[in-house]
């Protein structure tokens, strides 16, 4: 018979509260280190609060919002003891995805669950997600980490993402006006980004692959697979600001450039792209060999080197180019519009 007099607490069942405490007490700077002039608040409260003054500068604001998170690349980042990358890969997984109709991210939340909170483990996370914010900038306004003892191993950890942004109506970017001739500029990605990483990681399993491993003179090559996934917020948001007349962008995750270009697509055209027109980073390629995937299967399952696309008129793509460049992106022309079309990618 159990004896009513003992007492079981909630540390007994897995959850330390003050460890918790700690933890945010550990990040607290460098989510304030986020902040905008419309953030209400600090840290701690049970909701995040944002003026609605930001809103004032636009003439019909249209609220623009976004969900994501980090994939099974955590799972590779939790095998090298790397958590200071994760978190902006979260970030851009979500301002990059908003950013294609051209909204300006205004603020961030996050969610992290784990199987044993660790203060120290969970500052890494959060104040990368903190990183992320400040190159978006938005404000992370908000977040919850939560323990799941007997759900999740101790040493496990997954990640969500929520964004909020704002975009005039009349600027919204979304593709009316594309026409077949338009030309195609990729941004180059910083490697695999945060996408295929189930098959990276079965990959290396199958392959035996040493993640210590120098590749040709690049770095490690579990390095190289955590390069966080580059956030084009800012050179987009100031091209648009500087009146450049982008019709139409894509953002490439999941499904390469096969299955995200075409979301852009108006009807009736397609998208005929030229894959020998940029190089993919010495990672991806090595992927690609080690995985021996054809070039249209790479193409429709990694980014192959491009992370973000945008559509421009041909007489438009020198400036548009010329100014990305100038904002230390690596740009390609990648490749064009064609008419009688059913909204496709095809390759050249």
């Amino acid at each position: 018979m159990t004896n009513k007099t003992d007492h079981i607490t909630y540390a007994d069942a897995g959850v330390d509260i003050d460890e918790g405490a700690a933890a945010v007490d550990a990040i607290r700077a460098a989510v304030k280190s986020t902040y905008r002039p419309e953030v209400i608040g600090d840290l701690g409260g049970f909701g995040g609060l944002f003026s609605a003054r930001a809103l004032a500068a636009y003439d019909d604001p249209v609220l623009v919002s976004g969900t994501d998170g980090v994939g099974t690349k955590l799972a590779l980042a939790q095998a090298c003891g790397v958590h200071d990358t994760v978190g902006i890969d979260l970030v851009a997984m979500c301002v990059n995805d908003i950013l294609c109709c051209g909204a300006e991210p205004l603020f961030f939340l996050d969610y992290l669950a784990t199987g044993k909170l660790d203060q120290a483990r969970a500052a890494e996370v959060i104040g990368a997600v903190a990183e992320g914010c400040r190159q978006a900038g938005c404000a992370l306004i908000g977040g919850e980490m939560a323990e799941h003892p007997g759900v999740m191993p101790a040493e496990d950890y997954d990640l969500a993402g929520f964004c909020v942004g704002v975009v005039d109506r009349s600027r919204m970017i979304d593709g009316r006006d594309l026409a077949a001739g338009d030309v195609i500029l990729g941004l180059a990605s910083s490697g695999l980004h945060s996408n295929g990483y189930s098959l990276v990681r079965r990959v290396i399993e199958a392959r035996g692959l040493d993640l210590r491993a120098n590749l040709e003179g690049q770095g490690e090559l579990g390095a190289l697979l955590l390069a966080p996934t580059r956030i084009y917020v800012k050179p987009v948001l100031a091209a648009l600001a500087a009146g450049l007349p982008i019709k139409a962008m894509a953002h490439i995750t999941g499904g390469g450039i096969t299955n995200n270009l075409d979301r852009c697509l108006a009807s009736g055209l397609d998208a005929v792209i030229d894959p020998e027109s940029w190089p993919a980073p010495p990672v991806v390629r090595f992927i690609i060999e080690q995985a021996g995937l054809a070039r249209e299967e790479a193409l429709a399952t990694f980014n192959c080197g491009i992370g973000f696309t945008v559509i421009v008129a041909p007489e438009a793509a020198d400036a548009v180019h010329a100014h990305f460049e100038a904002a230390g992106e690596r740009v390609y022309r990648i490749g064009y519009l064609e008419a009688n079309g059913a909204q496709q990618v095809r390759y050249a």
